[in-house]
């Protein structure tokens, strides 16, 4: 599995993004914008939410994630390959969930087709991609907009957002997952 680029090179590549969306003339930052101004291209006219005009932002939004794929592709084709390392508590806690191939960078009876072909497999993506999809929409935003443009332009609602996000996170990491796994 490709290792993930290092802190001190992926740290500054992140902070650069806010100056340069200023240089660029004050583009927004955001996947959850970019993915719903592709959604609204394709002609997603049914949900009220898609319903606004794609042509007028210009196609900077789906410039913005093809260069995402673009850089994914780039990073994973360059960097190492190396293993994850977990911490001892963390594989007893993972084994006792029943997840027991931690070979790569997540486990395999979560995130492969066999598992996702199953009834418990299709309620945990589409049920995971449901919430994930309400809250970016109710939070205004997604958690890279909020967190790193967001928190950069010290804006108010994007703190509570990213606080809520991280309540979130830790309460389906510690309470909701081990009682869906078991």
């Amino acid at each position: 599995m490709p290792h993930p680029l290092p802190w001190y090179i992926a740290g500054p590549l992140i902070g650069l993004v806010v100056p340069a969306l200023l240089l660029l003339g004050n583009k927004p930052f955001g996947v959850s914008s970019n993915l719903r101004h592709m959604c609204s291209a394709l002609g997603s006219s049914r949900l009220e939410y898609f319903r606004h005009d794609w042509k007028a932002q210009g196609s900077w939004n789906l410039a913005f994630l093809l260069g995402i794929f673009i850089g994914a592709m780039t990073a994973s084709s360059l960097a190492p390959v190396a293993s994850v390392s977990l911490s001892p508590e963390t594989v007893a806690a993972m084994r006792e969930w029943g997840l027991t191939d931690l070979s790569g960078l997540a486990p395999v009876e979560l995130f492969s087709w066999t598992s996702l072909l199953t009834l418990k497999g299709v309620l945990l993506i589409v049920g995971g991609g449901f919430l994930v999809g309400f809250g970016t929409a109710y939070a205004g935003g997604c958690t890279s907009g909020h967190a790193i443009a967001g928190l950069a332009g010290r804006q108010l609602p994007s703190l509570l957002a990213v606080v809520g996000f991280f309540a979130g996170g830790l309460t389906g990491t510690h309470l909701l997952l081990p009682w869906l796994l078991r």
